[in-house]
């Protein structure tokens, strides 16, 4: 029997079908983000390979405060800066899921559709759930005949192009100390300067994220989303020379684009917290 494709004699470009993925969860327990950096720091230690490159969920359903404030671009920012790439969130207040969508996760549902490997925060009886990431990762090593080459290879080429490529910043960029780009960070691309400041001396395109334990500075047209002191630091500062951005931060405290005024776009600013009141200001 021939499809309408044949039919009409063409070939279809795409198919769109359902699909399930095992996804590992990121369950918060308590808004503690001291505690929360602490307990992800050691699980990455145990099993760095299973989050490297790792979409994962950020579950709330388990909260001993249902309605705490959580600091959604300080806890994304962290697990970016650990290499996972948060994409969605389950559960949580309507207030909660609004400033998720401020970061673009997607609100999960509870659908038994989806498998999901839960790794909790702040829960003292997570040690099956490291074992568990620690021998699927085996698993998955056990395929390749060199892994740790490959490993090196991919992070030194992530590396290189993030620093002076000849190309503009590839992917998820992550480099240790101050950091220089001096090529376009385009749509979809992700840069962070761990430990330091971070450096950008072309455009950062709409789509694009740039992170920084420290300072933030950009000396071309600022289209996308930064987030200085990601790890907690209220002293960085982010100095742009041409703010059109999406959204900034310091320290977890944000503005999306619609909540900075009129004035301050297209202008050079600086932009940094006044103990829990972020400013930008022109200079």
């Amino acid at each position: 029997m021939e499809t309408e494709s044949e039919q009409n004699g063409s070939q279809n470009v795409l198919e769109i079908k359902a699909a399930s993925f095992t996804l590992p969860v990121i369950r918060v327990l308590r808004v503690d983000m001291n505690e929360i950096a602490d307990e992800i720091t050691a699980k990455v230690e145990q099993a760095p390979d299973f989050f490297r490159h790792a979409p994962v969920v950020i579950d709330l359903t388990g909260l001993d405060d249902p309605a705490a404030e959580i600091n959604f671009p300080q806890l994304v920012g962290m697990l970016r800066g650990y290499g996972m790439l948060p994409i969605g969130l389950r559960g949580g207040s309507p207030e909660q899921q609004s400033a998720a969508r401020a970061m673009e996760l997607v609100l999960m549902s509870d659908g038994g559709h989806r498998r999901m490997h839960q790794i909790p925060v702040n829960d003292e009886s997570n040690a099956q759930a490291h074992k568990q990431a620690e021998n699927r990762q085996a698993g998955e090593n056990a395929a390749h005949e060199n892994p740790d080459q490959d490993e090196a290879a991919q992070t030194e080429s992530s590396q290189s192009e993030s620093r002076t490529g000849d190309t503009a910043v590839e992917g998820v960029g992550i480099e240790f100390g101050s950091t220089l780009i001096n090529r376009p960070v385009r749509s979809g691309q992700k840069v962070y300067a761990a430990g330091g400041d971070l450096t950008v001396t072309a455009a950062v395109n709409s789509g694009a994220e740039l992170m920084a334990d420290g300072n933030i500075h950009i000396y071309g047209p600022l289209r996308g989303r930064v987030f200085a002191g990601i790890k907690g630091d209220t002293r960085a500062r982010i100095f742009c020379q041409d703010l059109q951005a999406e959204l900034v931060a310091v320290a977890g405290h944000y503005r999306v684009s619609e909540n900075i005024p009129a004035n301050l776009k297209n202008a050079r600013v600086q932009i940094y917290l006044d103990q829990d009141t972020l400013r930008i200001e022109p200079f």
